[in-house]
């Protein structure tokens, strides 16, 4: 296979499992999350909830990831997976008994947020060791010299997900109601469970036999010492933490747009759309090249995207500014996957994998807290502009702390 092969990594079967699993895994979860979040918003009508189901997620996924990271490091990789995929199965299975419209089937309406808010956190849980497993994985299924093409298809099979999961979960929602699509889900998620069983075992690499608290704690140096991996997840963490406007949108469909769950479903897609256009070009022309300077570009030009859908009062030119928010957040996702593909020895994979989602998780799931409870106290729109003012204080941050690492290629 040639170096500049543009499917490299995806004339490897087990890489192809990996991709399929992921992205039927995706389209499940953003069903669900879509589906739950406007159903929330509907039950309470306060953004604040919204922003509660990123506390409820965050809380268990942060403290577990490091654990998660560890025994991903020591044990196989696909059972991990398949555990905590099955865990998330049954999970769905409770969501969907909480939520049945007859409160002699389910739990009344009134009680129903407590039970959508404990689903979440066991999710929580489950992707403490699912996330740093799969991504400790992803490195085993090709050889080192096709890493960058694998991170470009990783990001495009995931971002096609991150597509079709919120578009199918607004009209399922609109046509079938929660228990329909929740049913949906959990048929995907059991495909998913399916595809990570057909990867091979591998074999475990050598580990110090360090004690967990040790072990942990040098996972945790590699990153924080490597400048590059570093300020990568730093400026991601960051700008998403506080530039992120995912949980809001269904505010935004309901009470500004005026477009419903099928508006919030398509609203929901268009980061995606983005990405996947700009990821499959990235398999043509990696942005590894000059990987810094295209990540701070691509930091910024998503805060003036960000900037847009705060100001537009138009369904479809909020679209458009979602749908570029997703083009530069995708340039971000694929240099920093190359770079955790390049970076960390293999024993460290996991523990290094798990600090990235420590940080990633705190961008998404905190940032969604922080997005309901600066809506909840300043209003949906003035907590998004002071969002994008945000991101350009961070981008302008971190490019004074980082100028040495222009020089930097990752091809």
């Amino acid at each position: 296979m040639s170096r500049k092969d543009p499917y490299a990594a995806l004339r490897y079967p087990e890489f192809r499992h990996f991709v399929l699993a992921q992205f039927l895994f995706t389209i499940a979860i953003l069903i669900q999350e879509v589906a739950i979040s406007f159903y929330l918003y509907e039950l309470t009508d306060d953004p604040f909830s919204l922003g509660l189901v990123g506390l409820f997620e965050a809380i268990p996924y942060i403290s577990l990831a490091l654990f998660g990271g560890y025994l991903a490091d020591r044990y196989d990789k696909r059972n991990i997976a398949r555990i905590s995929f099955t865990a998330v199965i049954l999970t769905s299975v409770f969501l969907m008994w909480a939520t049945h419209p007859d409160p002699e089937t389910g739990i009344a309406k009134s009680g129903q947020p407590t039970f959508i808010y404990a689903s979440v956190f066991i999710f929580g849980i489950a992707r403490g060791f699912f996330s740093p497993a799969l991504n400790a994985l992803k490195p085993f299924l090709v050889k080192p010299e096709h890493y960058a093409n694998s991170a470009s298809w990783s990001s495009q099979f995931w971002q096609t997900g991150v597509i079709a999961g919120p578009a199918a979960g607004g009209f399922l929602y609109a046509w079938t109601g929660l228990g329909g699509t929740l049913l949906i889900v959990i048929g995907l998620l059991v495909c998913s469970v399916i595809f990570v069983s057909l990867i091979g075992k591998k074999p475990l690499p050598p580990h110090s036999g360090d004690k967990m608290l040790k072990s942990l704690k040098e996972g945790i140096l590699f990153v924080r010492r490597n400048k590059l991996l570093w300020y990568s997840i730093l400026l991601d963490m960051l700008t998403v933490l506080f530039g992120g406007v995912v949980a809001l949108l269904p505010v935004f469909a309901k009470d500004i747009l005026y477009v419903g769950p099928e508006g919030l479903g398509l609203l929901r897609a268009a980061p995606g759309i983005g990405a996947v256009i700009t990821v499959l070009a990235t398999a043509y022309f990696p942005p590894t090249g000059h990987a810094w300077r295209n990540m701070l570009l691509a930091t910024f030009f998503f805060g003036l995207s960000t900037l847009l859908f705060a100001l537009s009062t138009n369904f479809y030119l909020s679209v458009i500014a979602l749908l570029l928010t997703g083009s530069f957040d995708s340039i971000s996702v694929v240099v920093r996957s190359t770079i955790l593909q390049v970076l960390p020895p293999d024993n460290m994979r996991g523990r290094v994998a798990s600090v990235n989602g420590i940080f990633v998780s705190t961008s998404n799931e905190l940032g969604a807290f922080e997005s309901g409870t600066a809506a909840k106290l300043f209003g949906t729109v003035p907590s998004v502009l002071l969002g994008a003012g945000a991101t350009f204080a961070v981008v302008g941050y971190i490019f004074t702390r980082s100028k040495e690492l222009f020089r930097v290629r990752l091809d």
